[in-house]
C-alpha cells in the first residue's frame, strides 16, 4: 500500500513538473539573461557605442542617488500611488466578490453576464484604458451630481483625497482590473459543497450568516490568490509612476531604479502573506 502511495506521489510531482515546464522554459530563454543584466547594469554606467555596449563600474552610486540624494525620483510619486493602490485594491477584491457570488447564482442569462464581466479583460488593452480615462469616460456619473468630491476634501485626511478621487476619477480601471478577479472567486465559489449550504439552511441559518461562516472562510485561499495577483497587476499597469521614469537614457539608473521598485513590490507581498497568514489561522477554525 506504501508503495503504491509513493507512486502516486511520484506522478503528482511529474505532472506538476510537466505543467511548469513551459513556464521554466520561457522563463530561461527569454527572461533570465535580461534581468540579471539589468542587474549587472545597475551597478555600471553604460554607454552604446558603434561599437557595442561599453560599462564602467560605478557601484552603488545609483541606488545612493534614487534613495537619499534625488528622493524625488522615487519618493514623489511612489508614496502617492502607494496610496492609490491602498484605496484599488479592496474596492476590486471586494466588487469582484460580490459579483463572483451573484453570477453563480441561477438566472436566465448566467452565461451572457460571465462573458460581459470578463470582455473587457480580452479586448482592452492598457492604451484603450489610457484613453477611456483620457477623454472622462471613466468616471461616475453621479459622483458630480452628488457632489462626493466635496465632502471627500471637506472629512478625507488630506493626504489620502486626492487618491481617492483619482480611483473615482477613473473607476473603469475597477471593472478593467476585475474580470480574472471574478473568475478565480467563481471557481472558487464552486469549490464549496452545495450540502453545506443545504445543511445550514436547514439548521436555519439565513444568507447572511451563510456568507460569514461558510461561504468567506471557504473563499480564503482564493481572495489571497486574487489578492496577490491585484498587487502585481497594479504595480506593473502603464500609468505606474516608477515604469513611466524609466528610460533608455541612463541604463544604470534606469535599472537601479527598476530593482529598488522590484524589492518594494515583494516587500508590499511579503506583507500580503503575513496578513493572509494570520487571516488564514483566524478562519481556520470555521473551515474545518
Amino acid at each position: 500500500m506504501s508503495k503504491l502511495k509513493l507512486q502516486g506521489a511520484t506522478l503528482r510531482k511529474l505532472e506538476g513538473t510537466l505543467f511548469i515546464t513551459p513556464w521554466v522554459v520561457g522563463f530561461l530563454a527569454f527572461v533570465a539573461f535580461p534581468l540579471v543584466f539589468s542587474l549587472y547594469m545597475s551597478f555600471h554606467r553604460v554607454k552604446v557605442t558603434v561599437n557595442g555596449i561599453e560599462t564602467i563600474p560605478n557601484g552603488v552610486e545609483y541606488y545612493r542617488e534614487i534613495l537619499f540624494a534625488d528622493g524625488g525620483l522615487l519618493y514623489d510619486d511612489l508614496i502617492p500611488f502607494l496610496r492609490e493602490a491602498a484605496v484599488m485594491i479592496p474596492i476590486i477584491l471586494i466588487f469582484s466578490l460580490l459579483i463572483a457570488i451573484l453570477l453563480n447564482q441561477q438566472f436566465w442569462g448566467r452565461t451572457f453576464f460571465r462573458v460581459v464581466f470578463f470582455l473587457p479583460v480580452i479586448f482592452s488593452s492598457g492604451q484603450i484604458i489610457l484613453e477611456f480615462i483620457k477623454q472622462g469616460e471613466g468616471t461616475l456619473s453621479f459622483v458630480e451630481s452628488l457632489r462626493i468630491d466635496s465632502y471627500i476634501i471637506e472629512y478625507v485626511p488630506k493626504t489620502w483625497v486626492e487618491p481617492i478621487n483619482h480611483v473615482i476619477s477613473s473607476f473603469v480601471l475597477v471593472l478593467w482590473y476585475s474580470g480574472v478577479q471574478i473568475l478565480i472567486f467563481l471557481a472558487g465559489r464552486q469549490t464549496i459543497s452545495s450540502s453545506v449550504y443545504e445543511a445550514a439552511r436547514i439548521d436555519g441559518a439565513d444568507p447572511w450568516n451563510t456568507f460569514w461562516k461558510i461561504t468567506l472562510p471557504g473563499l480564503i485561499p482564493f481572495i489571497f490568490l486574487n489578492l496577490i495577483f491585484t498587487v502585481v497587476d497594479l504595480f506593473t499597469f502603464p500609468t505606474n509612476p516608477i515604469i513611466s521614469k524609466v528610460t533608455t537614457a541612463n541604463y544604470g539608473l534606469s535599472s537601479a531604479l527598476a530593482w529598488i521598485y522590484f524589492m518594494i513590490v515583494l516587500v508590499f507581498i511579503g506583507i500580503v502573506m503575513l496578513l493572509y497568514s494570520r487571516v488564514d489561522k483566524a478562519f481556520s477554525g470555521k473551515r474545518s
